[in-house]
């Protein structure tokens, strides 16, 4: 196996059954623009390994302030820009990247096989439709909601709406003219949404595929 350095690096913050589990655990991603995008770059960061992250868009100048893209990358579909991103940092990655248009008709199918699920869209609707596709699911469900404009970044708050639940955002602050999109605010909950995923896999509220044939994932229910 060739040798990895951000393993080994990694291997200075964590213990080994802590990289093996977060290792096992697959999380998918609902959009791959600004949450989406921060969010993946956070997780594996912190040593998550297997994502499925589902989005249809391509990479626009205006994604630039904000998003996990660089220039060389405009006109490129997101997930194929984030994939070679993310890689880049863990090229032991596994990341299964959907070129998909997410709907009340897929949204369920995309991610069945996934551990945990991050809601990551930019339409209220389609915030909610992923809501009411997962919010009875007994697996983790993170959302996002109201994260516009710049300041008192102290609103961004992780909110647990129930034990397999969880909102981030000061839930008013939508993105609009007068309220536009700014990396940190867009970062901060980003980055929030991935530490509810750290934080619930490292307290073992959550198991993913381990084992050396990749056994059936075991969720752990009514831990919170």
């Amino acid at each position: 196996m060739t040798h990895n350095p951000f393993l080994s690096g990694l291997r200075d913050h964590f213990t080994n059954d802590q990289i093996r589990r977060l290792g096992s655990v697959r999380v998918g991603i609902a959009g791959a623009g600004g949450l989406g995008s921060n969010a993946a770059a956070h997780l594996v960061r912190s040593g998550i390994r297997r994502l499925r992250v589902a989005d249809f868009d391509r990479v626009a100048p205006s994604n630039l302030n904000r998003q996990f893209f660089f220039i060389d990358q405009v006109g490129m579909k997101k997930v194929t820009a984030l994939e070679a991103n993310l890689k880049r940092i863990n090229p032991d990655l596994e990341m299964q990247a959907l070129d998909i248009r997410l709907d009340a008709g897929n949204a369920g199918r995309v991610f069945a096989h996934c551990h945990i699920i991050i809601e990551a869209l930019d339409r209220a609707r389609d915030k909610k439709m992923m809501a009411d596709a997962f919010m009875a699911d007994p697996r983790l469900l993170v959302c996002a909601s109201g994260i516009g404009g710049w300041g008192e970044s102290d609103r961004i708050r992780t909110r647990r709406v129930r034990d397999t639940f969880y909102l981030v955002g000061d839930g008013y602050s939508e993105v609009s003219a007068d309220r536009p999109p700014t990396a940190a605010v867009v970062g901060i909950a980003a980055a929030k949404q991935a530490d509810v995923v750290v934080e619930t896999i490292l307290k073992e509220r959550v198991r993913g595929d381990e084992g050396p044939r990749g056994k059936t994932a075991h969720l752990m229910r009514r831990t919170f």
